[in-house]
């Protein structure tokens, strides 16, 4: 065979027909599940909430839909229940993100330390984060209940109290057993975080800066402290995110009462939504909860920004 039947054979064989694909083509084919698992639970759900958002539909009124276009947003931002269920939101998040943060650093810093038993400590931060949240609001609402509350025995026996409290039947008391148990549970997760940024620092900077005279609280606040700041930003918005649209726990330990003291603005939302059949209003609701949420995501990265920058 000649020199150009062998070229001509070779280039006609298998090995020249299986030409390679794309590489954007290869990396296509792998998003793809993923991109459609995201198209069919998160995009399709929130274009059907934001058309709802934009009619007056209610159970009540079965096949009467009018569009209201933005009345429903305009209703809900008029309206004085929805301020109120806001403030609430936003005071169970700075008083529980605060108490979080600042006992996740207490701990963090005591779990940093070369103790002996450092492994069993930190086991047993670890285990309040670990139990599911409906555990953890049961637990807590047993714990504060009027009767055989461990609560009450426990502060009568200490001679704190003289009598036995209604701790979440008090509109007074309510809100703050609801923020207890939600910083019981999630103070450890911001403890973890805090540790791991605390150990990317070197120690050999904290001992420079004793042997330079620095007493151990100005070694925190000028050496340890201003190097895991951004990790600390990063944990106030994850936080902050999360405890904003608090549900589960307020709605199991007291349905959003007594006389709505810890309805907050997600609560709101689902008893809009789904005990007043009013879902037009209530989709409306989710997606002003959600544009706060961004506006304070947004200026926590922004602050996170300009700490890159510096």
């Amino acid at each position: 065979m000649s020199q150009a039947l062998r070229v001509r054979a070779a280039g006609t064989g298998p090995a020249h027909a299986r030409r390679p694909w794309p590489e954007s083509w290869v990396a296509a084919a792998f998003i793809a599940p993923a991109a459609l698992v995201v198209l069919f639970v998160v995009v399709v759900p929130l274009a059907r909430a934001a058309w709802m958002s934009l009619f007056d539909i209610s159970l009540v009124r079965p096949g009467d839909e009018p569009f209201v276009g933005l009345g429903n947003y305009i209703e809900q931002l008029t309206s004085g229940d929805f301020w109120a269920a806001t403030w609430r939101a936003l005071w169970f998040t700075v008083v529980s993100t605060g108490l979080e943060l600042g006992l996740g650093l207490a701990l963090a810093l005591l779990m940093d330390q070369p103790l002996r038993f450092r492994w069993l400590l930190r086991t047993l931060v670890i285990l309040p984060w670990a139990l599911p949240t409906i555990v953890n609001a049961l637990m807590w609402r047993w714990i504060d209940n009027a009767e055989y509350g461990a609560l009450n025995a426990l502060l009568t026996q200490l001679g704190i109290l003289h009598s036995y409290q209604v701790w979440l039947s008090n509109s007074d008391l309510a809100m703050w057993m609801v923020i207890l148990a939600d910083v019981w549970k999630m103070t450890p997760l911001v403890a973890i975080l805090l540790l791991a940024a605390l150990q990317s620092v070197s120690p050999e900077l904290v001992e420079a800066a004793k042997v330079d005279g620095a007493t151990t609280l100005q070694a925190l606040r000028h050496v340890l402290l201003p190097l895991i700041v951004p990790v600390i930003l990063i944990v106030l918005v994850l936080r902050t995110m999360e405890a904003f649209k608090v549900f589960d726990i307020v709605w199991i330990m007291t349905g959003g009462g007594p006389a709505n003291a810890t309805q907050t603005i997600a609560i709101y939302a689902y008893q809009t939504a789904y005990q007043g059949y009013d879902f037009g209003r209530g989709a409306a609701l989710g997606y002003l909860i959600a544009l706060v949420i961004m506006v304070l995501a947004a200026v926590y990265l922004r602050l996170l920004g300009r700490l890159g920058r510096t």
